[in-house]
């Protein structure tokens, strides 16, 4: 029986450009790859408020700084290696002010990019497909 673990992955956007987090050696899985803001989801809390935590904590980024734009249908993501299920709950948010970002531990490096160029990374599993399910506003 496999693993079902549910995480969110917030892109954050300024300017038609997203950020991606490169993932440190210091983290569970995927070290090295790029992804979104993401996390596990805790217990006692929605999608929704996870959603803003890990953008606290990965990016310094406080709930003032960021506008929700869109809320994407769930995406499974099945890693084979892992024998884990992902169940992914993928968020777009405008912010404010790009200058204000500061990433923690979890991650090495930040990159805005424009939406299109998510291919040319080496990133976890369906990012890309999980950006498709935020990508248009309505």
């Amino acid at each position: 029986m496999m693993e079902e673990k549910h995480v969110v992955t917030s892109f954050l956007e300024y300017d038609h450009k997203i950020l991606i987090l490169r993932r440190s050696q210091a983290v569970g899985t995927y070290q090295g790859k790029w992804a979104g803001v993401s996390g596990y989801i805790e217990e006692g809390n929605t999608p929704f408020e996870q959603s803003l935590e890990e953008i606290r904590e990965e990016t310094g980024l406080s709930r003032l700084d960021v506008e929700l734009i869109k809320e994407g249908e769930v995406l499974e993501v099945v890693d084979e290696d892992l024998g884990r299920k992902w169940i992914v709950h993928p968020y777009r948010f405008r912010v404010k002010d790009p200058s204000r970002v500061r990433i923690d531990w979890e991650h090495k490096k930040a990159k805005w990019i424009l939406p299109q160029d998510i291919v040319k990374y080496s990133t976890v599993p369906k990012l890309k497909e999980a950006w498709q399910r935020v990508e248009n506003e309505n």
